[in-house]
């Protein structure tokens, strides 16, 4: 399982590493704002367009080669951006780590639930969870001390390298998964798969607390900043929030495993914390308030990412695997854009804590669609057995 991990922590390093450091690199390499905005945003939309394409790909070819294949372009398109002379340049290098991504990330979630099988998924999952969750709220630290170090080309450099050696790690050691047979699908077949509760749900509720981490990697550092804290506590608040996620996460998995019929209560538990934390940022902001709001985020994040993906994992054929995590890892993406952008709108037009107070709305409206499908799935599922 070890590449696949390394593999998880690449692609999250490499998107909100990257992000973080073009965002304060943003004067030195002559950006516009629109500028930084389109190369921003550029690696989003390959992957909100292209996750569910490769994972359905995957699910006709195999994981392994879209998984080898992915972290090499991923390795390719990182030295693009290492020698990038121009915005250009730099844009074209995002977009393709954005398409390479879309292959390998999907496609090794897909591997984590064909090689453990449902029994084990909340624990593998709650493994490969806590590496990604390191790779999101730390890859903006570790993008800050290399640029520091070496600029940005250094921070390109390292992910080409780490990206060719989870590619080979991969090629050498992981087991190949056979190709399943499966049926024809309709577009209606997927339309209705795709909206079934027992995908949906998980889905909103991955969404939802994506949004909030991807708002609060961004927006805890400018809190501590207004409130005359320095630098460093912002930042040491998204550390906390990572290693709490990490560790949270195998635990939660483990749980799940034993007792799966505690899924839905823990991930409304998660969500529950998650935003409570950010109306506590909006209404009382204090540095001990954000403190401890990360630290509840770390925790909503680790219940809720295992949790769901253990549970698509759980309702999905194997044979349409891939389909299914390049879906859900969509509806991720789109709470991850979607979270800070909301809250930046909002506090563009008004103010900050207003911008909070709509994310926390939007994440509870989500969260209860969710927890409500989830409930209706395992009911469903149990009346059957009352009834025999």
């Amino acid at each position: 399982m070890g590449p696949l991990y390394l593999a998880g922590f690449t692609t999250a390093f490499g998107a909100h590493g990257i992000a973080a450091a073009l965002g304060t690199e943003t004067d030195n390499l002559g950006l516009t704002f629109a500028a930084l905005g389109l190369i921003l945003a550029t690696y989003d939309i390959a992957e909100v367009i292209l996750k569910p394409v490769f994972g359905a790909l995957s699910d006709r070819i195999g994981v392994k080669p879209v998984i080898v294949g992915g972290l090499l372009v991923f390795a390719a398109a990182s030295l693009l951006g290492a020698f990038a002379a121009s915005p250009l340049l730099l844009a074209m290098a995002r977009l393709a780590q954005g398409a390479a991504a879309a292959g390998f990330s999907p496609a090794s979630s897909s591997a984590v639930a064909r090689m453990v099988g449902p029994s084990l998924a909340g624990r593998y999952f709650g493994k490969y969870g806590s590496w990604k969750g390191l790779g999101y709220a730390g890859g903006p630290l570790l993008g800050a001390a290399l640029i520091t170090w070496a600029g940005l080309p250094a921070l390109f450099l390292v992910l080409a390298v780490l990206s060719l050696g989870a590619a080979l790690w991969t090629a050498l050691h992981m087991p190949s998964i056979p190709v399943l047979p499966k049926q024809r699908a309709t577009l209606a077949d997927v339309v209705k798969q795709s909206t079934a509760p027992a995908f949906l749900g998980p889905v909103l509720l991955l969404a939802a607390a994506t949004a909030i981490l991807g708002a609060a990697v961004g927006f805890i550092p400018l809190l501590a900043a207004r409130l005359g804290a320095d630098p460093i506590l912002g930042m040491g608040a998204v550390s906390i929030l990572a290693v709490i996620s990490a560790v949270v996460q195998p635990r939660i998995g483990r749980i799940h495993d034993a007792a799966p019929q505690r899924a839905n209560t823990l991930m409304l538990a998660g969500a529950v914390l998650l935003i409570a934390a950010v109306v506590l940022f909006a209404a009382v902001p204090s540095l001990p308030v954000i403190l401890l709001g990360a630290a509840a985020i770390g925790v909503g994040v680790g219940l809720i990412t295992p949790l769901g993906f253990a549970r698509l994992a759980a309702t999905t054929p194997p044979e349409r695997m891939g389909r299914t995590m390049g879906s859900a890892e969509l509806g991720r993406e789109v709470g991850d854009a979607g979270g800070p952008i909301l809250v930046g709108l909002v506090a563009g037009a008004a103010t900050l804590p207003l911008g909070l107070g709509a994310l926390a709305v939007a994440c509870a409206v989500a969260a209860a669609g969710g927890a409500s499908m989830m409930r209706s799935t395992a009911s469903s599922a149990e009346r059957p057995q009352s009834a025999g």
